[in-house]
């Protein structure tokens, strides 16, 4: 171990410093001063250091007086919110015991609200001195507060007015996907000084647009502080996405457009007002401090063998089951206690209505591996807040056992990257796909369909940040990641897409033409399956990344959205818009219930038929036929609709897919209570604004590779057909009213 080097004290001037309080962590001002709290179970001293209004020079350096419960604490009656800070940490520096204590670097608090200034990556920003034999078992002792972030004191007071959570249910919650800044970058009604942060989201044309689709809640990719990786800066690129997180109680600096936090609050009101709800991804699994080799910038710094876990026989080095070098260690109870508060802090304080837990297994992941009954999980589910809020897991990590979709406990839903995978494959035209798009537009009821989970916890996607867009999807048969600087070797390459005979754009109408038609079955897919639907932002008018699947270092126009739409794409947009309506108009898409085709004879109604081409019901050969590749599903509105057993008063529908390149003609069967089917949705046909009616045993030409709707038109007058009635009249009126409608671009019209 090398000698350590007491760092240069600057002037110290006389301050009252007081003893304070041991709690709440972080850095809290009271309306009199600021208390000061930082964990740690195995430092000797903490340093509280002050800075000037521009956090460039250090001011006074006071040792916090008093260690309560493995809390430093101290507090300042001079202190006033916009008072930047840091904190220097004394301890041993003992790597092999898993100990990284360097008062020399200035740290960042775990628990800052606010974050002023960027990194630079300088060697003083690392513990052990760069090149030296053995690295980071040497100490280096120069001083990196020139070269680091620092906290500044935040005054919480908001006035929130009438402003009210949405509080979507979530049967009817369609997830919209996006980036702070790639989504108003270069959204024309967006100003200069606005785009790419909070206030360009609040832009009155960007909600007006999102609400006009009829999505319910935004979906933002990381805005907690983060940091752009070391080898992205030196190829000129940056961490966009912002899977690097530096501080989990502050919101990024790079997306406020001024030093106050409030900026997100007003973001927050503003979308609660238009009817939005807000959804954090979050990133609690690591943090941007990397592995041994990584820099010293706050956690490390703190307390580096309680944060983290670390090899058990080998404690200089750490676990990494997330793939970034490290993984926090959310078994200890103040880094459980960490996490806990900062998601209080978002869904209490910011009122965010829900959270996507990046690498959901890690946080779940007790010594012994995943568990249902973890600590974690389980002081979610009994949290009288967050309890109440949206919790979506991403059900996998990196490591041992990390692939847990459909094991996450009651209350949580999850992502379903068995949707996505069967949905590409099928509509690509893979044989063998029919059972399993059954199977999963019926929910998945076999991986979700126990412990009394509902439909709605399978979050169905076809496309999310990660991957192609849905344009990309049916444009490239490869990835095309040559921008990102790693010779294309990053990024998946399974990603079941292909091309229809040209890479990338394409003069040939035949091929655009079926491109679009794709484009709109994967959204009549999306839409008409059970399960909570999540769009990619810009993939219903087209977006594309040029073939890139994998976006996380293009900050610039390969991960913004263009907002110079075709015609095609506006088209697409409308039939995307069209799709919502008759989802929030059809309950029957929405039921709490799993589709299991079981045949219920008190009420002599299946609740699914799966249907063949000639009319007839699905026997045991229609399953196991490899080449099939078109099929329906009749919805029966008879059907038991919640726990109670009585039958359903909703309209029947029937679905078609078919994933072959040719027509095939598809005898549409009979209904009981009917009169006739009429067609809703032909995605060979976008631009219908009627409804046509077919009687039962007519053949429907059903063109190659589309989606089609019919619903059951009831008989009138009879006892038992008066609430279908009524359903089927609304479902035709929120279908003429879609077909009116038109998706508002505002500014961003096509002139």
């Amino acid at each position: 171990m090398a000698l350590q080097k007491k760092p240069a004290a600057p002037a110290v001037r006389k301050t009252r410093i007081q003893s304070g309080r041991p709690y709440p962590l972080g850095a809290t001002w009271d309306g009199i001063g600021v208390n000061f709290a930082l964990f740690s179970s195995t430092a000797t001293k903490v340093e509280l250091c002050l800075f000037d209004a521009n956090g460039e020079t250090e001011i006074e350096r006071i040792e916090l007086p008093e260690y309560t419960d493995e809390i430093f604490h101290g507090y300042l009656p001079e202190a006033r919110p916009g008072t930047i800070y840091g904190y220097r940490v004394h301890g041993p520096y003992e790597p092999d015991a898993g100990h990284r204590f360097n008062p020399n670097k200035l740290l960042l608090d775990p628990y800052a609200k606010a974050h002023v200034g960027d990194l630079t990556w300088d060697h003083a920003i690392f513990g052990y001195t760069i090149g030296s034999d053995d690295a980071d078992l040497s100490f280096d002792d120069r001083d990196s507060a020139r070269f680091v972030p620092k906290a500044r004191v935040v005054d919480p007071a908001f006035t929130w007015g009438d402003e009210r959570r949405p509080r979507i249910p979530w049967e009817s919650t369609i997830f919209y996907e996006t980036h702070v800044k790639g989504f108003t970058q270069q959204h024309p009604s967006v100003n200069d000084h606005d785009r790419g942060t909070f206030a360009g989201l609040m832009n009155a044309d960007v909600i007006r647009y999102i609400r006009s689709l009829g999505v319910t809640s935004v979906e933002l990719l990381p805005i907690h502080a983060f940091l752009d990786d070391s080898y992205l800066v030196d190829k000129g690129l940056h961490n966009y996405w912002g899977y690097n997180t530096l501080g989990f109680f502050a919101p990024a600096p790079r997306y406020l457009t001024s030093p106050f936090v409030n900026e997100f609050k007003e973001f927050v009101s503003a979308y609660h007002h238009a009817g939005l709800e807000v959804i954090l991804d979050v990133v609690y699994n690591h943090t941007a401090e990397g592995n041994e080799l990584g820099p010293t910038i706050s956690f490390k710094g703190i307390d580096n063998s309680t944060y983290y876990r670390l090899m058990p026989d080998q404690a200089r080095y750490y676990i990494n089951d997330t793939g970034t070098g490290n993984t926090v260690n959310t078994s200890h109870p103040r880094v459980m206690q960490m996490v806990m508060d900062s998601l209080r802090y978002w869904a209490g304080e910011m009122r965010v209505d829900g959270f996507r837990f990046d690498l959901a297994t890690i946080l779940a992941r007790e010594p012994t591996g995943f568990s249902e009954e973890s600590s974690f999980l389980h002081a979610c589910q009994q949290d009288p807040l967050l309890s109440q809020v949206k919790l979506i897991a991403e059900p996998w990590d990196c490591g041992p056992g990390g692939y847990q979709v459909g094991r996450f406990p009651p209350g949580w839903a999850e992502w379903n990257d068995g949707y996505r995978d069967t949905v590409r494959g099928y509509w690509r035209g893979d044989e063998g796909m029919v059972p399993k798009i059954a199977n999963k537009i019926s929910a998945s009821a076999d991986i979700f369909d126990h412990r009394g989970r509902k439909p709605w916890a399978s979050v169905n996607f076809i496309t999310a940040h990660d991957g192609f867009t849905l344009h990309d999807l049916v444009c490239y048969n490869d990835k095309h990641n040559e921008a990102n600087g790693e010779d294309n070797r990053d990024g998946h390459s399974h990603n079941l897409s292909y091309n229809y005979g040209v890479e990338g754009p394409t003069e040939d109408p035949d091929i655009n033409t079926l491109r679009f038609r794709q484009l709109r079955n994967l959204f009549a897919t999306l839409l008409f399956s059970r399960g909570t639907p999540m769009i990619l932002a810009g993939d219903e008018f087209a977006r594309t990344q040029g073939g890139n699947n994998n976006a996380y270092a293009q900050d610039n126009e390969i991960g913004w959205i263009d907002w110079d739409v075709t015609d095609e794409g506006r088209d697409l947009a409308k039939f995307v818009q069209k799709l919502i309506r008759l989802r929030q108009a059809l309950p029957m898409l929405r039921r709490g219930r799993f589709l299991h085709g079981d045949y219920d004879e008190e009420l002599g109604v299946k609740d699914v038929a799966w249907i063949t081409p000639a009319g007839s019901e699905f026997e045991e050969g229609n399953w196991i036929d490899e080449s099939a590749r078109c099929f329906g599903v009749l919805l029966d509105g008879r059907a038991q609709s919640e726990g109670v057993r009585r039958a359903g008063t909703d309209a029947t529908m029937l679905i078609i897919l078919n994933a072959h390149d040719d027509v095939v003609n598809f005898k549409l069967p009979e209904a009981p209570l009917g009169v006739c089917w009429r067609a809703v949705i032909d995605t060979n046909q976008p631009d219908m604004d009627d409804l046509p009616s077919f009687d039962f045993g007519a053949e429907y030409m059903v063109t190659g590779r589309s989606f089609l709707v019919f619903l059951l038109e009831p008989e009138e007058g009879g006892e038992n057909t008066r609430d279908a009635e009524r359903s089927f009249t609304y479902v035709s009126e929120a279908f003429l009213r879609a077909a009116e409608e038109r998706v508002r671009f505002a500014m961003a019209e096509r002139r």
